[in-house]
Formats: structure tokens, C-alpha cells, sequence
């Protein structure tokens, strides 16, 4: 059997009321108690100010310094009927070489071993097989000469001591104290680039201001050719009356890139 529900529209109307008061409390409420109507609070927007403007520029700098110090390699070659003779000769004619030169003033901590090869030596026969003629042994050392005027006296006496079995190559110019040399071309390069933006600022009716950031742009430059010698004409000849080899030191002269950013005021 179904049910009839039946609702009474009095209560309607009394919950509609009921529940309209209860909203007007509320919004009454949200209002701070003042007669205006509720509404939702907007935050304040709040700038958060322009960037401060900048100028970028770019400098340049360079330092040029005369080589003080001489770098060349040493080596010591031979060939004899068997290897351990070889060896034994190679090693006492490359000390005798370093005794020479050391008392010319090169350090031991100057000298550096940098290699050191042994092969067989065949002669070849239009008929027959090769036959052993011995063993070639060669060392090699890098020497730093830390008093240039001393260098041209040290390669000669090198090749005068080692004779025909002693070769002497690349041999270079160096600055000692490269450090002092990129100070300089570095400070020349932040001086370039403060006054070419001083320049712009001014023109601008503006100030330079902090700055910014300030780092080296791309590789130094080296301007200056590697001073090298060609030195095998000497290395071959008779050991006895080598005169000193004439040594030109020249400039070197290094640049530095700088890019810099200020503030402008």
C-alpha cells in the first residue's frame, strides 16, 4: 500500500526563513558589522619596482714582458752491438751532459727525464735474411735555464760534451713570472672597458654605478710569435769549439679580454 507524504507549506515557508536569517547573519559578520554589503577583500597590489638599468661593455688589455728563461729538449742517441753496452753508454753520456750543464747553473729540479726508447737495428740484404747490427737507445730530458743570458752557454756546452750522439731542439723563450704579466694586461682591460663606459654613461646624462659582474671573455692571446731555434747544424758539428749560441729575447706580449657590467644611476 503507498504512502502519501504530505508537506505543509507553512514549513516551507518557515525554513526558507530560517535560513535566509542564518545568511544575513553571516554576510553581516564577514562585513565587520558595518552596513556594507559583504564583499571579498582584493589584495593590494604591490610593484615589485623596475630592474635597475644596466650597460654591458667590453675591454681589452695588453702586457708585454722581455723572456727572462730558456727551455730546450735534450737527447741522447746511440748504437751498439748489443743492448745493455747501449744502455750503459747512453745513461753515462747523458749524466756527463747534466754535469756540464749544472755547472753552468741548471738545477737538478730543472731537468726532466721525458722519455726513453730502445729498438734492434737490422741491415737488409738483397738475398739472405737481415742480420742484427745492434741496439739504438735514446733518452730525452726537458732543462729549464732560469737566467736567460746564461742559455746560449748551456745548449753549446750541451752539444759540445754529448758530441754527434746529443741533439738539442725546440728551443724556447719564457717569461718567469707570467702571473705579474696577466695582472697587468688584466688590469689594462678593466681600465679600457671602465672608460669606454664612463663615455656612454656621461653622453647619456647618466652615472656609473656598482658593478655588476665582470668576467674574462674567450682564450689570451698571445701576440707574440714562440721564439723557437733551429739548432741541428750546431748539434752536428765537431764538439770541440762550439761558441755560444747568440740568443735574442725579444718581446712577448699577452691580451686579455674582460666584459663588464654596471649599474647605471
Amino acid at each position: 500500500m503507498g504512502r502519501t507524504v504530505t508537506v505543509s507549506v507553512r514549513g516551507l515557508l518557515t525554513t526558507a526563513v530560517v535560513l535566509l536569517g542564518l545568511l544575513s547573519a553571516y554576510l553581516w559578520g564577514a562585513a565587520g558589522g558595518h552596513g556594507a554589503p559583504a564583499r571579498a577583500e582584493t589584495p593590494a597590489l604591490v610593484s615589485a619596482g623596475e630592474k635597475p638599468r644596466t650597460l654591458t661593455m667590453g675591454g681589452s688589455g695588453e702586457a708585454t714582458a722581455v723572456p727572462d728563461q730558456l727551455s730546450f729538449d735534450l737527447e741522447v742517441t746511440l748504437l751498439r752491438p748489443d743492448l745493455a753496452t747501449a744502455l750503459d753508454e747512453a745513461n753515462a753520456k747523458m749524466d756527463r751532459v747534466l754535469s756540464t750543464i749544472g755547472g753552468l747553473g741548471v738545477r737538478r729540479s730543472d731537468v726532466q727525464t721525458t722519455g726513453l726508447s730502445m729498438y734492434p737495428v737490422y741491415d737488409y740484404h738483397s738475398s739472405g735474411p737481415p742480420t742484427l747490427r745492434g741496439y739504438r737507445v735514446s733518452q730525452r730530458a726537458a732543462v729549464l735555464v732560469r737566467e736567460l743570458r746564461a742559455g746560449g752557454k748551456v745548449v753549446s756546452a750541451a752539444v759540445a760534451t754529448g758530441g754527434n750522439d746529443v741533439r738539442v731542439s725546440d728551443i724556447r723563450l719564457k717569461v718567469g713570472d707570467v702571473d705579474a704579466v696577466l695582472a697587468k694586461a688584466r688590469a689594462a682591460a678593466v681600465a679600457d672597458a671602465r672608460d669606454k663606459a664612463q663615455q656612454y654613461a656621461g653622453a647619456a646624462g647618466l652615472e656609473l654605478g656598482d658593478v655588476r659582474t665582470l668576467h674574462e671573455v674567450g682564450p689570451r692571446q698571445r701576440l707574440a710569435l714562440a721564439h723557437g731555434y733551429a739548432v741541428a747544424d750546431a748539434a752536428r758539428a765537431p764538439a770541440a769549439g762550439l761558441a755560444a749560441l747568440p740568443i735574442r729575447a725579444g718581446k712577448d706580449t699577452t691580451r686579455v679580454r674582460v666584459q663588464v657590467v654596471w649599474e647605471l644611476r
